[in-house]
C-alpha cells in the first residue's frame, strides 16, 4: 500500500488558509485524477478542490467546518492497490519498534520542487514547512537535509522528542515549531513562541496555543483539570440559548475579507459622491422592446444590462475615470480597458467579480456575461480571478427598494456607480407634470485620480444616455 497526501493549496493569491465547507468523498471511496473531493470557502469564494491522482481514499485529515492552514494535509489516497489497514497508522512522531517494510508515504508536492511565493509579509515558505518530522529513532537525531541543491531554502529544525516538546516548552536555541500564520497570530499578539506550551500533533503550536499564552492572566494561577484553554470568556457561550439577548457570529471568510477590503479602502481613498436624478422612462420602454424582440431572444434583458453599456460609453467619452493609483511608483495607471465589476450579494456575503474586456462586449455578449456572473455568483462558485483586475464597479441598491447610497470603491479601482430604484413619480414632461418612471444614480470617486470636473462629467453622460437611449448609438 502506497499513501499519497494531498495538502491545501494557495487556491488565491497569497491566502494563507480556507474553511472545508463540504467533503464529496468518504475514507473507502475510490476517486479518479481530476475529481472534485471537497469544496473549501477561502476569504475571497467558495472553491471546489480536485485530487490530483487515482486511488482509494485512506482518511479525511479534517471535518467539515474546520478552517485549514495552507500547506497542511486534508486528505491521504491509497494510490498503491493494497488493502487499507483497518485503523489508522499511528502518529508520526510515535515512538515504535522498526517494522520490517514501513508503509512508504509519498507528499503530492515531493514529485517537484515546490515553488510558491511566500504568503505573509516578513515569512519565506520553505520547502520542507510543512513535511512531517522524521519518526522518532534515537535522542537527538537530525533531520537530513533536502538533496536538492536547488535555490536555499530555511534549514530543517532539529528533531526533538515528542514528551520532551510536550511536558514544557522547546529546548533552548531550538525553534519553536508553528506555521507563518501561527507566527504572524503570536507576533501580532505578542507571544513569545519559545514560552508557548504546544498542543498539536508533533509538538507543533496551534492558533489556540497562541491564543491561550495570549489571555490575560487575571485569575490565580490554579492547576487547570486540562490543557485545553478556553477564549477569554467574552467570545462566545458554550451552547446557543434560545432567549439569549446576544449572539455572536465568527467574522470569517467571505465577510472578514471584504470587511478588512472596506476599512482599507474608507481610510485609503478619498472618496467624494455625486448624485443625479433624472427621466429613465425611454429606457423603460427600450427594455421592454429589446424583450419582444427577436435580437435578444434567450437573453435576460433588464435595466441593469442598458445601465452597463451606459457606463461603458461613458467610460469611453471619458477614459481617464478608468485608472488606478499606484502608491509604490506614485503614479496613475490609465487603463485601456474596462473589466466591469458587479457587486452581487451572496448567502456567503458580497462579492464583487468583474466581465473581463467588457469595453469590447456587444450588447448580447454583454447580457450573457451578466446572467453568467450573476448565478455563479448565487451558487458560491465566483473563483478568486473572476474578482480580481476590476476597474470600475456598479452596486444595484435599487433591487431593495432603496434610493441611493454612497458607496465605498473597491479596492484597486477609481470610481463605483449605485443605482437607486426606479419608481413612478410626478416630473415635468414637455412642460406638463406627468407620471414618469424615475430614478438616482450616486458615483463615489477616488479624489486622488478624479476631480470634481471629471467625476461630474462622466455622471452626467451615464444619466443623459439612459434620458436618451439613443445616444447608445450616436455616442458610441
Amino acid at each position: 500500500m502506497t499513501i499519497r497526501e494531498f495538502k491545501m493549496p494557495d487556491v488565491g493569491e497569497g491566502l494563507t488558509e480556507a474553511e472545508i465547507l463540504k467533503w464529496y468523498v468518504k475514507a473507502g471511496d475510490t476517486v479518479e485524477d481530476g475529481q472534485i473531493v471537497c469544496e473549501v470557502e477561502t476569504a475571497k469564494a467558495a472553491v471546489e478542490l480536485p485530487i490530483p491522482f487515482d486511488g482509494t481514499v485512506h482518511e479525511l485529515c479534517f471535518p467539515e467546518g474546520t478552517t485549514v492552514d495552507v500547506g497542511q494535509v486534508i486528505i491521504s489516497v491509497n494510490v498503491g492497490g493494497g488493502a487499507a489497514p483497518e485503523a489508522p497508522a499511528a502518529p508520526v512522531a510515535e515512538a515504535a519498534p522498526a517494522p520490517a517494510a514501513p508503509t512508504p508515504v509519498v507528499d503530492e508536492e515531493e514529485d517537484e520542487p515546490q515553488v510558491r511565493q511566500p504568503v505573509l509579509v516578513g515569512y519565506g515558505v520553505a520547502v520542507s514547512s510543512t513535511k512531517r518530522r522524521p519518526r522518532k529513532a534515537a535522542p537527538g537525531a537530525v533531520q537530513a537535509a533536502p538533496a536538492a541543491p536547488a535555490a536555499p531554502v530555511q534549514a530543517a529544525p532539529v528533531a526533538v522528542s515528542v514528551p520532551e516538546q510536550l511536558n514544557g516548552h522547546a529546548p533552548a536555541g531550538a525553534r519553536p515549531l508553528a506555521k507563518p500564520p501561527v507566527r504572524k497570530l503570536a507576533k501580532d499578539l505578542g507571544v513569545d513562541l519559545a514560552t508557548v506550551t504546544p498542543t498539536g500533533p508533533d509538538g507543533v503550536i496551534t492558533r489556540e496555543d497562541v491564543h491561550a499564552a495570549a489571555a490575560p492572566a487575571s485569575a490565580p494561577a490554579a492547576p487547570a483539570p486540562a490543557p485545553v484553554a478556553a477564549p477569554a470568556p467574552v467570545v462566545a457561550p458554550a451552547a446557543v440559548v434560545p432567549d439569549a439577548r446576544e449572539t455572536r457570529v465568527p467574522v470569517k471568510g467571505v465577510r472578514k475579507a471584504t470587511a478588512a477590503a472596506m476599512v482599507g479602502s474608507a481610510f485609503t481613498a478619498p472618496h467624494v459622491t455625486e448624485f443625479v436624478t433624472f427621466d429613465i422612462t425611454r429606457t423603460m420602454k427600450l427594455v421592454d422592446e429589446l424583450r419582444s424582440g427577436t435580437d435578444m431572444a434567450g437573453l435576460r434583458v433588464n435595466p441593469l444590462l442598458l445601465i452597463a453599456k451606459a457606463v461603458l460609453v461613458a467610460v469611453r467619452r471619458n477614459p481617464e475615470i478608468n485608472a488606478a493609483w499606484d502608491e509604490a511608483a506614485q503614479e496613475i495607471v490609465l487603463k485601456h480597458y474596462v473589466n466591469l465589476g458587479i457587486a452581487a450579494a451572496t448567502p456567503r456575503g458580497l462579492l464583487v467579480p468583474n466581465i473581463k474586456d467588457a469595453h469590447a462586449q456587444t450588447l448580447p455578449e454583454l447580457s450573457a456575461s451578466l446572467s453568467e456572473l450573476v448565478s455563479t455568483a448565487r451558487e458560491g462558485k465566483t473563483t478568486p480571478a473572476a474578482m480580481q483586475g476590476g476597474t470600475i464597479t456598479i452596486t444595484n441598491v435599487g433591487v431593495f427598494g432603496v434610493d441611493t447610497g454612497t458607496p465605498l470603491l473597491n479596492p484597486g479601482e477609481s470610481a463605483i456607480l449605485a443605482v437607486g430604484s426606479i419608481k413612478l413619480q410626478p416630473w415635468v414632461h414637455k412642460g406638463k407634470v406627468k407620471p414618469r418612471q424615475v430614478t438616482t444614480l450616486a458615483l463615489s470617486f477616488d479624489h486622488r485620480l478624479i476631480d470634481g470636473e471629471l467625476g461630474s462629467k462622466f455622471l452626467a453622460d451615464v444619466a443623459a444616455i439612459l434620458e436618451q437611449p439613443k445616444r447608445l448609438i450616436t455616442w458610441a
